[in-house]
């Protein structure tokens, strides 16, 4: 295919201020910059859907942690899949679709080395930023390599609606577990739980304290605990853990726009009697997981044994209103913003 004709200048997402506590639409500033030809070994990519991520929050403080804080006055970047426009790089052509990590804008120039192809007759395009991408083995990762799932054990999944929860649940049934418990923030969203992603019980976090809402949807406790909230739900699931029960941090949902310590767990001395095992997880740390991830879940998908759901924002305009309802709850699955509107 002919390198196609792309603008001098596009739009792009900058950090304008570190929020101190919740962000608000003036910490985002949306910004026209150059378009840049690649050079050797890179490729222009026309952006159609970017992601937006829980992770994301924590980028914007100016602290030292796994992944570096966005800068600044810089554009932001994050996940997305789009058509590449122009290549220098041998492999990729223009209108080849791929995956890269230059989200936030409208158009990007990628090194090659960063950027992955995907087939777009296989899935939506969108997918390969939520079930079949890092949201997808995280929560594949997540339960089986770090969490040890095995069959017969009982699981309790927090934020279970979301990009990564609604998959551990469906996974944990697929792979033999006798309980799945999921929490979510609204009756429409524990109703799909149940409803449509397979749940055996789910309840709603703001109607009753965690703990209890748990320990009836749970009556003889959990094995194990899939972390994407942190804070009371973790503490109500340390409680709930049977002996040898495991605990995996995938995230902190909770707290992360705090500016003042969490109050809870309070009870973290259990996990000493207990002799619970509580680890955190990266996804990155899991990328050899990846052929068996893509292999296992495109069959669950071919087969509709696994179901997933995306909520799509139309317009690049919207991304960063996007990202604050995302941090509010409202999306149910993957959060994605479109650019083919």
């Amino acid at each position: 295919m002919a390198e196609q004709a792309a603008p001098a200048t596009a739009r792009e997402w900058h950090l304008a201020a570190r929020p101190q506590g919740w962000p608000t639409p003036g910490d985002f500033a949306l910004v026209e910059a150059p378009v840049r030809h690649p050079g050797p070994g890179e490729i222009l990519v026309r952006n159609a859907f970017l992601s937006v991520d829980p992770y994301m929050r924590g980028r914007m403080n100016d602290v030292k942690s796994y992944v570096p804080p966005f800068r600044l006055g810089a554009a932001m970047d994050g996940g997305a899949v789009g058509y590449v426009v122009a290549s220098e790089a041998e492999g990729f052509a223009p209108g080849d679709a791929v995956l890269h990590g230059l989200g936030w804008r409208e158009y990007a120039t990628v090194n090659a080395g960063q950027a992955v192809k995907v087939d777009a007759d296989a899935a939506p395009l969108s997918a390969y930023l939520g079930v079949l991408g890092m949201p997808g083995l995280t929560a594949y990762a997540g339960l089986l390599a770090v969490g040890g799932l095995k069959e017969g054990d009982k699981v309790f999944v927090s934020g279970a609606a979301g990009a990564v929860g609604s998959l551990v649940g469906q996974i944990a049934k697929l792979k033999g577990a006798s309980l799945v418990v999921g929490s979510a923030g609204s009756q429409e969203k524990v109703e799909r739980l149940v409803e449509a992603y397979g749940f055996d019980a789910a309840f709603n976090y703001k109607d009753a304290p965690v703990a209890e809402q748990l320990a009836e949807a749970a009556p003889e406790g959990i094995d194990l605990y899939f972390d994407n909230v942190g804070g009371d739900h973790l503490e109500a699931a340390i409680g709930a853990l049977g002996v040898h029960g495991r605990a995996v941090l995938c995230g902190a949902i909770a707290q992360y726009n705090d500016t003042e310590a969490p109050a809870a767990p309070r009870n973290l001395a259990m996990a000493i009697g207990k002799r619970l095992r509580l680890e955190g997880m990266l996804v990155g740390d899991h990328a050899a997981l990846r052929p068996e991830f893509t292999a296992e879940v495109a069959g669950w998908l071919r087969s509709g044994e696994l179901r997933y759901e995306e909520t799509v924002v139309d317009g690049f305009e919207n991304t960063a209103e996007a990202f604050l309802d995302l941090l509010r709850g409202a999306n149910t699955g993957k959060m994605v913003v479109s650019l083919e509107g």
